[in-house]
């Protein structure tokens, strides 16, 4: 209540509106697609991708205060590290900004799932405070942790192929513990070339964090399984594994 809310792209947001130190902090996470493994990385020749430099276009008109970019670890290499590169020179050039980065992975604090991201802080110039990355929690929370006395809702159910697949998965396996037969079929062409990524016909396990969650939790290069029944988790399972609360209404 009370937020204002503007459905536009941000290359087409009147930025004047904000000039004149109206904005202490600009945060942007932009499509991670471009940069991440599992997408096509195409970077910033990737329409979705260029939006950091929309992002940076952003900073040199407002200049805020404070300034924060997340992205998936895979920008932090993607092509040797020269689009991360490209992207601080860019913002170097602006003159106005003390910059650090660092990968944090989301289990180190709090959240029952490894998800790796980048994160780069900016602070301006005429600021005199810094910025500390948060030290890591000693405990780092499991799977079982959240999904013990989760209720059950709404989902998806294997079609009869796929769960007799997974049915021979176990707890924290993939593809590879399948039949021989099994994977060659499943697999097809991937099963001659190497195999594929651990992310296929992959089980969840109850004594680990749950791997990264992706748009879908039943996609065949990263099969998001629940640990115990054949089936991909449910839309609060989902929402407990990133530290939603039960009462949170998605729409």
């Amino acid at each position: 209540p009370g937020v204002e809310i503007s459905n536009t792209s941000m290359e087409d947001l009147d930025l004047g509106q904000y000039v004149g130190d109206k904005v202490d902090v600009l945060m942007g996470g932009v499509p991670c697609q471009s940069f991440s493994q599992a997408g096509n990385r195409k970077g910033l020749n990737d329409n979705r991708g260029n939006l950091l430099l929309c992002f940076i276009k952003m900073l040199s008109v407002i200049q805020p205060k404070v300034w924060l970019i997340e992205n998936v670890k895979g920008l932090s290499t993607h092509n040797g590290g020269a689009t991360l590169k490209y992207i601080l020179q860019q913002i170097e050039t602006l003159g106005r900004y003390r910059v650090s980065y660092r990968v944090l992975n989301a289990n180190d604090y709090g959240v029952p799932q490894k998800r790796e991201r980048i994160f780069l802080v900016g602070i301006r110039d005429d600021i005199t405070r810094t910025y500390e990355f948060p030290t890591p929690h000693s405990y780092k929370p499991l799977l079982g942790d959240v999904l013990i006395d989760c209720p059950e809702s709404e989902g998806h159910r294997y079609n009869p192929r796929l769960e007799r697949i997974m049915e021979q998965v176990p707890s924290g396996g993939c593809w590879v513990d399948l039949p021989e037969e099994e994977q060659k079929a499943y697999l097809g062409n991937s099963y001659y070339s190497g195999g594929g990524r651990r992310g296929i016909a992959r089980r969840l396990s109850l004594d680990a964090p749950s791997l990264t969650l992706l748009t879908s939790p039943s996609q065949k290069q990263t099969e998001r399984c629940h640990p115990t029944e054949t089936r991909p988790l449910q839309i609060l399972e989902y929402a407990r594994i990133q530290t939603f609360p039960d009462s949170y209404k998605f729409s």
